[in-house]
């Protein structure tokens, strides 16, 4: 292989690496009263039905909406408001969190800073530990998405799926709940796929 190919490979390795362990969304399972059974053809959202809205952003609620829509229409299910087999209902937990970030300069807490070996470390001295580790704090936002698939039919719940994404800015949280939406849906679907 000529190594200008091995380097590009090994870059887009490298950066797909970081992006997927950067973007971490969990997807959990829970509250399964009925089993899936059979292929579902129709569906509608109950929160836009109703009007009730399940983020405390309009914005992100309309997307989520459509979003969700527009995954379970591409899929061949068909939104039906008088006569569906499928109820999706959804809403989300947003809250507010802090984290603590403790940065240490000291590679070796043992021999001092190496250069000077090891009589400059003292554990005993209350001040030296924390010279060099000052914390820092930053705030982030741990978003649950949570949707309900409910069978109209036997009025029991498939499945509860909740995604659990972080998102520090504003400008992330949109994207970051789209990409959770679209986890869920998949695996909604997967289940889907697997009861055939």
């Amino acid at each position: 292989m000529n190594p200008i190919h091995i380097k590009n490979l090994f870059l887009v390795t490298f950066s797909l690496l970081v992006l997927s362990s950067c973007n971490s969304i969990e997807i959990f399972k829970e509250n399964t009263e009925v089993p899936v059974r059979r292929p579902y053809k129709s569906f509608v959202i109950i929160n836009q039905e109703v009007g009730i809205r399940g983020f405390s952003s309009q914005f992100i609620d309309e997307q989520v909406q459509i979003h969700l829509r527009e995954a379970l229409e591409a899929k061949g299910l068909v939104y039906d408001k008088s006569e569906p087999e499928l109820i999706i209902r959804y809403t989300s937990n947003e809250d507010q969190r802090k984290r603590d970030t403790y940065s240490s300069n000291n590679y070796y807490p043992y021999w001092g800073s190496r250069v000077l070996g090891p009589w400059i470390y003292n554990p005993y001295d209350p001040y030296f530990n924390n010279r060099n580790n000052s914390p820092t704090t930053s705030n982030y936002e741990l978003v649950q998405v949570i949707v309900d698939f409910i069978d109209q039919k036997e009025d029991k719940l498939l499945m509860t799926l909740t995604g659990v994404t972080e998102v520090s800015s504003l400008k992330t949280k949109s994207k970051k709940v789209l990409k959770t939406t679209d986890k869920i849906v998949e695996y909604f679907l997967y289940e889907l796929k697997d009861a055939e």
